[in-house]
């Protein structure tokens, strides 16, 4: 009987323990949201539209084709430069590049409307090749009759001043040379149809 006291009594300690140890992580898992919480995430919009309203016409192949202002803030500490890419996954081939810039100084939460078509621009700020097969902003331009798109505007905050690559460079050379980098990604989108 007295074996079977001591069996009881290790399994009573071991359960104690189990219990102790699950209400420890649980107020460990609660305190580190909480703390998440509190953490100020980085955000990108525009003054023009909103996030998930019709980007207007002046910003698309039917009208100007300027690029749309943006701002952002919220860039994590050690953010040494930015990074900007618009995607239309709703293209008919497939997701649609039309815009890649980049290093952009960390000293910039914004960019103004209408900016130069040219591989280079003030502060050594480089603008890649489109899905157009030009340089800089290629504003929305679906097919028409092919229903409502999406464009994707994703900031990404970095921590090199530099992705090291010569202006005009495509997107796919943007994204390998981003990797191991990326210190916090936002994105927000407008839609267009035709």
């Amino acid at each position: 009987m007295s074996g079977e006291k001591i069996k009881l009594s290790h399994i009573m300690k071991f359960f104690i323990f189990v219990v102790f140890f699950y209400s420890l992580l649980n107020f460990c898992n609660d305190a580190s949201t909480e703390k998440k919480e509190g953490v100020k995430t980085m955000e990108i919009k525009s003054s023009a539209f909103k996030n998930g309203e019709r980007i207007p016409k002046k910003y698309t192949c039917e009208g100007e084709d300027f690029s749309p202002p943006l701002e952002w803030s919220g860039a994590p500490a050690g953010t040494k430069s930015f990074v900007i890419i618009v995607d239309d996954p709703d293209a008919p081939i497939g997701t649609f590049n039309h815009w890649v810039i980049y290093d952009i100084p960390s000293s910039y939460s914004s960019l103004k409307e209408n900016l130069p078509k040219t591989p280079e621009l003030q502060d050594k700020i480089k603008q890649g090749t489109n899905d157009f097969g030009r340089i800089g902003w290629g504003g929305p331009c679906p097919p028409k009759g092919h229903g409502t798109h999406r464009y994707f505007f994703k900031l990404m905050a970095l921590s090199v001043e530099s992705l090291g690559l010569k202006p005009g460079a495509r997107k796919s050379e943007v994204m390998k040379a981003v990797e191991g980098k990326v210190l916090a990604e936002a994105q927000f989108y407008g839609t267009y149809s035709r």
